[in-house]
């Protein structure tokens, strides 16, 4: 092992998305403002729930926290995937590959946990609506929020632990646009194929497991109101759920495809890959908080608020 060590690779190439220079540049565009209304929409979220009281509720609690949890999933890799684009040899260094891995995980692991949680606050709000405050209190919610991080952390250590003790001497390109651990570990220079299964589909199994558990709490959820509402109210329900359940299957579906069977070299893992690093991003404030009635209208007043200050701002400076 010692003589691995010093051996270790210094950096890794990055072969990107494609190696077409006009589709570089369609794709230079299309991320860029991707990224750049991700990071304006779930700003926009975040700050406006933190300035409106009406809205310091458990729901919006957490929804403000799964804005913040997108902006750093959409930001570990995305702003170098969009400069590598015009770089001729796109590389990384070993201790960048690395992080990438680390906060991948974290940020996934952590919104999958997230994700739970949001839906068993919605479960109690509609299903035990006498005992929702008593349940979803200030203290579960940041309980719940805790526990998210704390999952996602104990997850990508678990995963940097069996990663940081490989030999890497010799192959260094990463057939993505970032590095990402099925891909990293089969440049080892021992066979670890076994194994690498073993770890690398206990990421799979988790979010299989965890998009099944969403699946049975959003059935729950219908099948309460279908039971107890009106013929309306089980119509909005339907959207809404189906919304959700549209976000929640861009996200798990890619991650489970690619981390139950690792390995396998298809093509469509680095377009699968795109979906929850950038896709899913930008998609969540549309759907999750957008589309509620009460943020739009905060959303609204404060935009409002703010075009009225910067009017009176002007007017202190008439054009002589």
């Amino acid at each position: 092992m010692e003589q691995f060590n010093h051996s270790r690779v210094s950096e890794f190439v990055l072969l990107g998305l494609t190696d077409s220079p006009e589709l570089q540049t369609f794709f230079f565009v299309i991320f860029s403002v991707f990224y750049l209304i991700t990071m304006l929409g779930n700003s926009l979220i975040l700050l406006t729930v933190l300035s409106t009281p009406h809205l310091h509720s458990p729901m919006y609690f957490l929804l403000s926290n799964l804005s913040f949890i997108d902006m750093c999933l959409s930001s570990f890799a995305t702003p170098k995937m969009i400069m590598d684009f015009f770089a001729e040899r796109k590389t990384i260094s070993f201790e960048g590959c690395i992080s990438q891995i680390f906060f991948l995980h974290l940020f996934t692991g952590t919104e999958i946990v997230l994700l739970i949680s949001m839906s068993f606050d919605r479960y109690i709000a509609i299903c035990k609506p006498l005992h929702y405050s008593t349940i979803m209190s200030q203290k579960v919610c940041a309980g719940l929020v805790v526990t998210s991080w704390t999952v996602g952390f104990l997850h990508t250590m678990s995963q940097l632990a069996f990663t940081l003790y490989l030999p890497f001497c010799g192959p260094n390109v990463v057939d993505s646009f970032f590095c990402d651990l099925p891909l990293v570990i089969q440049l080892a220079c021992i066979d670890i194929y076994v194994l690498g299964i073993f770890m690398i589909s206990t990421s799979g199994v988790i979010a299989l497991v965890s998009f099944l558990l969403l699946l049975t709490s959003y059935i729950i959820v219908l099948v309460t109101i279908k039971d107890h509402h009106s013929s309306t109210g089980t119509s909005k329900a339907l959207s809404t759920c189906t919304a959700h359940f549209i976000v929640v299957f861009m996200f798990f579906g890619p991650c489970i495809f690619i981390y139950v069977w690792p390995f396998t070299n298809f093509l469509v893992d680095k377009v699968l890959s795109v979906f929850y690093t950038i896709f899913t991003p930008f998609l969540n404030p549309l759907i999750y908080t957008f589309r509620n009635q009460e943020v739009k209208t905060a959303v609204k007043k404060k935009l409002s608020n703010q075009n009225l200050n910067l009017g009176k701002t002007t007017s202190r400076y008439p054009v002589q």
